[in-house]
Formats: structure tokens, C-alpha cells, sequence
């Protein structure tokens, strides 16, 4: 009988290295010639990317129509804040739920499909959502979008913190970022994550063994749906206003070319990288040319055809090779003291 895997610890290195690089952020980043925006919307599409990884990382579904969710989740927090009269906690809980019953309702249809029917059933529904958005203008103010969307004072039993600063609003978005970090982190070393894996190896071999794996794939899309919606939340409250584009097909495009060129297919952190990458180079190399997202696809392609495991996998394997070599040079002082000794 072989011995259960050892639990993940709740608390990593990495992630405690993650969440003390971003918090210390507003310290010097202006010093770099940035500022505290970029911060903020970088952690988002970090949270954003790594509720998509869970998906198509861990389970092996590629969801091209993800941005949906995301925009869902924006559009319904400003909904409630605008015409429920929601407050900050209670509207961002919404954009989760909300954004998790759509994707629970998309899933039903397409968890029985695998492969390509599968990652077209996920662009289909994505384009719908994204048509109705941008047509239904009595809910969601059309093309124009929602405006107006405010950052609420933070409530809570005798504190309250106005969220109106970039930089207020950054902290809170981290405290979110990090709670979700540290359940995604035990999530995906549970059980279910072990399942999940199963299923993006062999769905028939994990369903012979007698795993539901409808049921998994169904709920891997609703978590990965309601942190979508959370971060489109987060989004909104960061540009306070939601608008069509982010439930784009361009925009679900990004999110995948994230999780892959970070090497989110290889290892939890690769999503991470990869959202840093990316808006780093979106900022950096469009202020020299227009055409930044032509380089950026280059640079993707080249990945993808010479680096397929993204800059986690790259950083894994020159890992392995050193740890190879230290085993080999290891080995070459035991043989040479033990022939000393014969």
C-alpha cells in the first residue's frame, strides 16, 4: 500500500516573496519611471491568470473565451453598485458569484466535449456574452459601457478606509490577491487537484478508476470562472467603468498567451511570470512603437516552438542541468577519496 503524498504547506517562499515584491511597490516604483496603476492592474491579470491556469493548466481545458467571465464580473460589480446600491465587499462577492453561476451554466454545456469542440464551445459562448454586452444598452450602456463606477470606502466593524488613491485600492487588491494565492496554492495540491491532473493525462483512465470527471471538469470551470469575475470586479474598480472590450476574444487571447508564455503548463507560478511579462512588455515596448503586439506575438511564437514550457520551465530545466552537475561533481570526490583510501 503506497504511503498518501505529503500535504503542500500553506504558506510557500515563493509566495511570500511574490506578495512582499508587489506590496512593496509603491517604495520604487515611481523611481523606475512607473507608476502605481500599472501595480495594481498587473496583480489583477496575475489573479485573472492564474484562475485560468487552474483550467487549463492543471485540467488540461483550453478555455478560449475566458475575458467573459472577467467582463461579467466587471459588469455586475458595477450593476450593484449602481443600481443595487451594493457596498465595496458585498459588490465584488456579487461579481464572483454572478461571474461563477454563468460559468456553471456554460460548463453543463460543454464538460462532456474535450479538445478542440471543447476550446471552440468556450470561444462560442464567449463571443455571445460579448455581443449581448455590447448590444444590450438599457443593462449595460452598450458600446459606451458602464461609467461612473465608484471606489467605495472599505467598511468593516471600526475601520474604515477610503479606496479612492491608486495605492489604497493596490493594498486591498493584494490582501484579495493573497488570500486567493494561498486557496488556489492548496487547492491545486488537494485532492481535487490531484484528480484534476488525472483528467488532463487520461479522461478515460481517470473515469475508469471512478472519478465523475463531467463533475470535476465542471467545477474547475466555475472556480476558474468566479476568480475571472473577481478579478473583472477589480478591474472595474480600478478603471471605474466596464466596458465590452474586456470580454473580447482579443482579451481572452491574452489571457492564455500569459499562463503559456510563463510556463504556467509546468508550474503553479507560471501564470504570475507570465501577467508581469506581459503588461511589462505592453508598456514598455509601446512607448517606442505601435506595433508592440506584433513583437510580442514574435516573441511568443518563438517561445512557443522553442521554449514550449514558458520562462518556468526554462528556469526548471537550467535547475535540473545544475543540479546534475553538482550530483556529478559530488560523485567524482566519493569515487576519487574512496580510490585514495583502497
Amino acid at each position: 500500500m503506497s504511503a498518501d503524498p505529503p500535504k503542500a504547506k500553506l504558506i510557500t517562499p515563493p509566495m511570500i516573496v511574490t506578495v512582499l515584491l508587489l506590496a512593496s511597490t509603491p517604495l520604487w516604483l515611481k523611481q523606475a519611471g512607473l507608476y502605481q496603476y500599472l501595480a495594481l492592474e498587473i496583480m489583477i491579470w496575475m489573479l485573472f491568470a492564474l484562475g485560468h491556469n487552474l483550467l487549463l493548466g492543471y485540467a488540461g481545458l483550453p478555455s478560449f473565451g475566458h475575458g467573459a467571465y472577467f467582463g461579467i464580473g466587471a459588469y455586475a460589480l458595477g450593476l450593484l453598485q449602481l443600481r443595487g446600491g451594493a457596498g465595496l465587499l458585498l459588490a465584488l462577492l456579487g461579481a464572483t458569484l454572478v461571474a461563477a453561476a454563468f460559468g456553471a451554466l456554460v460548463a453543463a454545456f460543454i464538460s462532456h466535449r474535450r479538445g478542440i469542440y471543447y476550446a471552440l464551445l468556450t470561444i462560442a459562448f464567449g463571443q455571445l456574452f460579448w455581443f449581448v454586452a455590447g448590444k444590450w444598452h438599457s443593462l449595460t450602456g452598450g458600446e459606451d459601457g458602464l461609467l461612473n463606477i465608484k471606489r467605495s470606502v472599505l467598511s468593516l466593524p471600526g475601520i474604515h478606509i477610503d479606496l479612492r488613491s491608486n495605492e489604497a485600492l493596490f493594498y486591498f487588491a493584494l490582501v484579495v490577491f493573497a488570500l486567493v494565492l494561498v486557496g488556489l496554492w492548496r487547492l491545486v495540491h488537494s485532492p481535487f487537484g490531484r484528480v484534476l491532473r488525472a483528467v488532463k493525462q487520461n479522461e478515460m483512465r481517470a473515469s475508469f478508476v471512478g472519478h465523475n470527471v463531467w463533475l470535476y471538469k465542471w467545477l474547475a470551470f466555475v472556480i476558474s470562472a468566479g476568480i475571472a469575475g473577481l478579478a473583472g470586479g477589480l478591474f472595474a474598480l480600478a478603471q471605474q467603468s466596464a466596458y465590452p472590450n474586456v470580454m473580447s476574444l482579443q482579451n481572452s487571447g491574452f489571457v492564455v498567451m500569459m499562463v503559456l508564455i510563463g510556463g504556467g503548463l509546468v508550474s503553479f507560478w507560471g501564470p504570475v511570470i507570465g501577467a508581469l511579462f506581459f503588461i511589462l512588455a505592453r508598456d514598455l515596448l509601446g512607448a517606442y512603437t505601435e506595433t508592440w503586439l506584433l513583437w510580442y506575438g514574435m516573441l511568443f511564437i518563438a517561445m512557443v516552438l522553442f521554449q514550449p514550457d514558458g520562462v518556468a520551465g526554462a528556469w526548471q530545466h537550467w535547475r535540473g542541468k545544475l543540479a546534475a552537475v553538482r550530483r556529478g561533481a559530488q560523485a567524482k570526490v566519493v569515487t576519487s577519496t574512496a580510490t585514495k583510501v583502497a
